[in-house]
């Protein structure tokens, strides 16, 4: 079911996208518009091809049982607000490849870049301005707020991400709450734009909203386990550069609970990169594989159940299902 969702809803996201970005102030100003169109097409190359965050909000907001083309504004303003923060995770994080990729900044410099990242930024809240069209007014403005409130729990989240990089250890509820302002916060918002489009009820709403929220925090774990004993050519990101950069990644602060060879090791500082075989071996001894991977699943069931308490049964609600799922076999 969910094959055949993306197959019908993805042309249409792309159309919307492409009426943003084609927006007629770039004629005036050659060369900006074909780096936003470069982060794009690298972003979009392969597993997330899907665009899992505006397919989330239109699958929420034909739940309720209206046509979900009223939605497309809000799918192509989630997708861009999601590209603007990828651009400048990337200078934030040093990251020289994106899906194996010249990221932004390495291609065109880190100033133009961050003007790149904030161009995103401006667009997906113009591409909302449609909304008024689609859904109607009041339901445009609630849609812009949740979208200002998501920017700014994105920013948050980056924030404590930052700040966690100085320090050699974090509790388990300081990572949680890290990637809860990060793509936990954005996925909510995605299924509460949805909501909004689809003319849910409050409580409707809210549920669809914390099915969000869980599943987002569900990915990023899933991330984070990828980050350390993923494939490198299938996610075309080296596997040894978390342990490097010192990320607190949640296999990493789990293990940091308790004393031991990884514990003792990381507390030195430092690592090099032919040490982290023996790491990633060691964090897997010390059970943070297996917490992973079960927190991964917990989450996953968790936000499964937030989606059949809405009341919703039919296609579009299976395939949120379906792709809260796919987050236990994703490789990429």
């Amino acid at each position: 079911m969910l094959a055949e969702l993306i197959q019908l809803m993805q042309p249409a996201i792309d159309a919307e996208m492409q009426q943003v970005i084609s927006n007629p102030q770039f004629q005036s100003y050659p060369g900006l518009e074909p780096i936003l169109r470069y982060h794009l097409g690298r972003e979009n190359q392969s597993g997330q091809g899907k665009k899992i965050r505006p397919l989330m909000v239109l699958l929420s907001a034909a739940a309720p049982g209206v046509d979900w083309r009223s939605a497309l504004p809000s799918a192509a303003a989630v997708e861009l607000l999601h590209n603007f923060s990828l651009i400048h995770d990337d200078i934030e994080d040093s990251s020289p490849l994106r899906r194996g990729h010249e990221t932004v900044w390495k291609k065109w410099g880190i100033p133009l870049a961050i003007n790149a990242g904030d161009a995103m930024f401006t667009l997906s809240f113009l591409a909302l301005e449609r909304l008024s069209e689609t859904v109607g007014p009041e339901a445009a403005l609630r849609s812009m707020q949740v979208l200002a409130q998501a920017s700014l729990h994105l920013t948050c989240g980056q924030h404590l991400d930052i700040s966690n990089e100085g320090e050699r250890l974090i509790e388990l509820d300081a990572y949680w709450s890290m990637i809860a302002g990060k793509t936990a916060a954005l996925l909510s918002a995605c299924m509460r734009l949805g909501a909004i489009a689809g003319g849910a009820t409050d409580e409707q709403e809210r549920l669809l909203a914390r099915f969000g929220a869980e599943l987002g925090m569900a990915f990023q774990a899933w991330d984070d386990w990828l980050g350390i004993w993923g494939d490198a050519v299938e996610t075309g990101k080296s596997t040894k550069s978390d342990l490097i950069a010192g990320k607190k990644t949640l296999p990493v602060v789990y293990a940091l609970q308790k004393p031991g060879r990884f514990y003792d090791r990381w507390m030195r500082g430092g690592i090099l990169p032919d040490e982290v075989d023996e790491l990633s071996a060691w964090l897997a001894e010390d059970g943070a594989q297996k917490f992973t991977e079960n927190e991964v699943a917990r989450l996953t069931a968790q936000a499964i159940d937030s989606l059949h308490m809405s009341g919703f049964e039919n296609k579009y609600v299976q395939g949120l299902q379906e792709l809260a799922l796919s987050l236990l076999k994703r490789r990429k």
